[in-house]
């Protein structure tokens, strides 16, 4: 089954617990800090694989979270860093946002692409040794890793797109002109999945051609192949426009030739502004009258035109070394650009501010980065807390409270966590 889109929680690991140990040594007191650091939790790691071309080994993953760091040990060793986990994907690969939709990263290179960083480890107590605190018997914690849920959107890489009605030949001509095997079959919808394929034009120069599953009438909407494939289009750089000008199925080309264009418009304004060259197909097959009428039909429109027949050969050729031409005067196959931006880091410790309410005698404090602060606090030990008081000093709280008002032997509550204001 070929599956293009997928949603995905992933998660980076967390940062390893720095560690709370002392030397047993004679005349070190308390046998001296020597508590090591956390490792660092694995991070969420893209990786383009040339190997695939679906996103079908992700159909039924829904989280991906990454392990996390060891804690650190005594005689300062650091805690083992966790190992990446790499998520493996097609080339073409877009990575949005699921709640905005926006562009996080085009996986369009084989270089790998960090989604979500794992979090630092904690230092160990060790760090937290000074001249008048020989003793520290507190660590930091391990940082939280990021965390995000994405949406996967493959759009095939390729430079020329075949767009038009099922079974007017666009898989006939792939199959010539390349080493592709598409199913080829007298009745519509033969090809639903999009099929890539070589074309080598000399041992130095060739270029891909994309099948892309007959668009009917209504496919913006969602009718026939719908949405489902439309969206591999937008990258190519040509299209080709092949319409039966025999009329076989009993349509007008004129007619069909609208009809996909308008479909290309109401899915895509950029899909529609791509340029065109239009193929009529089974010449073999038509008359002189129907190919002159679409062929006058389609130069008052400034539009290149070329008929050909993949059953005969005829006219392949040419219409190869016309592609090929065009392309040499043509972009590179579309880039998109990261549209996403992500949150500011509400737990970052260089962001001191703090939100104080007040109720009664008793003064709320609010701040992300002091729930990061508490995790690595022992309020049971007197040195942990003298710790935490210098923090809230250096970082302005108590400033910001006696300017709230507060006065002493009122009560600060710091998310659960109660004591008495002393000046």
């Amino acid at each position: 089954m070929f599956i293009d889109s997928t949603k995905l929680y992933v998660k980076a690991g967390n940062g390893g617990n720095g560690c709370v140990a002392f030397r047993r040594e004679k005349y070190v007191a308390a046998g001296g800090p020597d508590g090591g650091d956390g490792g660092k939790g694995g991070d969420i790691v893209i990786q383009a694989d040339t190997n695939l071309n679906t996103l079908e080994s992700l159909r039924y993953t829904h989280r991906l979270i990454a392990k996390n760091g060891e804690d650190g040990k005594g005689a300062k060793m650091y805690g083992k860093s966790a190992p990446d986990l790499v998520i493996r994907v097609p080339l073409g690969t877009l990575i949005k946002d699921a709640q905005s939709g926006l562009v996080i990263q085009d996986i369009s290179t084989m270089e790998p692409f960090v989604l979500c960083k794992g979090g630092k480890g904690g230092w160990g107590n060790r760090h937290f040794a000074t001249p008048t605190r020989q003793c520290p018997r507190f660590a930091r914690p391990g940082i939280p890793g990021e965390e995000l849920e994405v949406i996967l959107e493959l759009k095939l890489i390729a430079d020329v797109g075949l767009i038009g009605f099922p079974n007017v030949g666009k898989s006939t001509l792939l199959s010539v002109v390349s080493a592709a095997k598409p199913k080829i079959a007298n009745y519509h919808f033969t090809t639903i999945v999009p099929h890539l394929g070589v074309v080598a034009i000399d041992p130095e120069n060739s270029f891909v051609m994309l099948d892309i599953p007959g668009i009917i009438e209504g496919a913006s909407q969602g009718l026939g192949m719908g949405l489902d494939f439309l969206r591999h289009a937008e990258r190519c750089r040509l299209l080709v426009h092949i319409v039966d000008v025999s009329s076989t199925e009993g349509r007008d080309p004129i007619e069909d030739f609208e009809t996909i264009n308008q479909e290309l418009r109401s899915f895509s304004p950029t899909l529609a502004q791509l340029p065109q060259i239009v193929a009529a197909s089974k010449c073999d097959v038509a008359s002189e009258e129907q190919i002159n009428r679409f062929r006058n039909y389609i130069k008052a429109k400034g539009l290149p035109f070329l008929p050909f027949s993949a059953a005969t050969g005829k006219g392949t050729e040419e219409l190869i070394a016309l592609l090929f031409q065009r392309l040499s005067e043509l972009p590179p196959v579309r880039v998109y650009e990261p549209e996403y931006q992500p949150p500011k880091d509400e737990t970052d410790f260089r962001d001191h501010s703090v939100s104080i309410r007040r109720e009664d005698n008793v003064f709320f404090v609010e701040g992300n980065w002091l729930l990061k602060l508490m995790r690595g606090i022992n309020f049971g030990e007197q040195e942990s807390l003298q710790y935490f008081q210098r923090v809230l000093t250096n970082a302005g709280v108590i400033k910001a409270l006696t300017e709230a008002g507060i006065q002493e032997g009122d009560t600060v509550d710091i998310y659960g966590f109660e004591f008495d204001f002393v000046f």
